[in-house]
């Protein structure tokens, strides 16, 4: 009998934080005939395979190699090989709650009409302490998220959206949207990404919900080499070239609709003193850092359009 939800775990040399995620899946509260593990290995040249294959002795898990080197390619691997009703998707530094796939079966099978893509609660495990300029409006640049208590549908992606982290979906839904779109996302060392959303637009315009709910909940592992403002001003560069991209999916602009896009958005940054100051000068004070790194997303957005992005 095919179990009711498969998990994904898309890895790239991530050997140190992986076997705690697949414990966390073996810790859950739901029985383990119900459920399968599957670890999509992205081109790792770590120990990802033995780390995986201590646990495969004895428990349900399938080990895959995708060897095209992105998230999205791994994710795709991972949701056509899996054998369950619905498809759940948790990073590979990221820890589960016990009750995160009861939660998930529980939304899917109770709420009505189904969602086409559900995603919940994901908490920082901090592996130093968090710095004082890291504002909570960067927090979710970490993939970290908490918008309310109360389980919801996400009506506007601009200001609630799900993490890719912690989502799931009815794998009919993954089948008819054709999964997550080729090369929109990290690969190996890049910051570029989006894929996740971008996929929830799809399920939304395709006439199904995308829901929030607070229990089915991670802890998500947040790298001390990531509490660095050089690597914040990093990730909102790298959102802004994301925006371009899914722009350029989105609107297949020719060459001068990009190059007229980028005039565009160039031109009204120019114009605003406020967002030029924020861009050259130090920002130590955790507003003013919030506003230089929003200001990189107009910047990345140009540099995108301009090429940075290849479509």
């Amino acid at each position: 009998m095919n179990p009711l939800i498969s998990v994904v775990i898309c890895t790239h040399n991530r050997d140190r934080y992986l076997g705690k995620a697949i414990r966390s899946l073996l810790d859950q509260q739901m029985p383990k005939d119900q459920y399968e593990i599957v670890v999509v290995d992205n081109r790792s040249t770590d120990t990802t395979k033995d780390v995986v294959e201590q646990f495969s002795a004895k428990n349900p898990i399938r080990y895959i190699y995708e060897p095209n080197l992105g998230l999205s390619y791994a994710r795709n691997t991972g949701w056509r090989s899996s054998e369950g009703k619905y498809i759940a998707y948790l990073d590979d530094d990221a820890i589960a709650h016990p009750g995160w796939l009861n939660t998930i079966l529980e939304v899917f099978e109770t709420v009505t009409p189904r969602p086409g893509c559900i995603g919940g609660k994901a908490e920082a495990i901090w592996e130093a302490p968090r710095p004082d300029w890291v504002s909570d409006e960067l927090v979710t640049g970490l993939t970290v998220i908490d918008w309310s208590d109360t389980p919801h549908p996400i009506s506007d992606l601009s200001q609630e959206w799900l993490v890719g982290a912690n989502m799931a979906f009815p794998k009919e839904v993954l089948e008819e949207i054709d999964g997550f779109i080729p090369g929109l996302d990290r690969a190996g060392k890049n910051l570029l990404s989006g894929g996740d959303v971008f996929l929830e637009k799809q399920i939304m315009q395709a006439g199904y919900s995308c829901f929030y709910h607070p229990k089915m909940a991670i802890g998500h592992h947040i790298q001390k080499t990531r509490l660095d403002r050089q690597w914040f001003l990093r990730r909102y560069y790298w959102q802004g070239v994301s925006d371009a991209a899914t722009h350029l999916i989105e609107q297949s602009p020719s060459g001068i609709g990009r190059l007229k896009a980028a005039v565009f958005k160039a031109i009204n940054l120019l114009r605003s003193p406020q967002k030029i100051s924020h861009l050259l000068l130090p920002r130590e004070d955790p507003k003013q850092f919030t506003e230089k790194c929003f200001a990189l997303i107009e910047v990345g957005h140009i540099v995108g359009l301009l090429g940075a992005v290849q479509r």
